[in-house]
């Protein structure tokens, strides 16, 4: 946990704390939709689309850990687990279906 002292030398400031949430969710959200535009136009089905899925949102992470946060997201991030690497992780999943569907339906018909 962080203690007072910590806070005291470097205060948390809500504000950069939700617009650097808001910014990771914007990214997940429009990578999300990406990879099941991907998806659909490559054919993929069943688990190789969930595969790419992951493996996409896992290359973003990556992304993000060593372009936005510097490597080091205990600057940006409170919770560096669950923010950087766990949010948004199955809140994407809905938006890469529908547009795997989507297009996986439009390249095949």
């Amino acid at each position: 946990m962080i203690d007072e002292r910590k806070l005291a030398i470097h205060p948390v400031v809500q504000e950069s704390v939700q617009h650097n949430a808001r910014v990771l969710s914007n990214i997940r959200s429009l990578t999300a939709s990406l990879f099941g535009v991907a998806a659909g136009i490559l054919g993929l089905e069943s688990y190789p689309g969930f595969l790419f899925y992951l493996t996409g949102t896992l290359v973003v992470s990556l992304l993000v850990f060593f372009t936005l946060a510097e490597a080091r997201p205990a600057r940006y991030f409170q919770s560096q687990l669950s923010d950087l690497w766990g949010a948004e992780l199955f809140g994407g999943l809905s938006s890469f279906v529908l547009t795997w569907t989507l297009f996986y339906g439009l390249v095949r018909a």
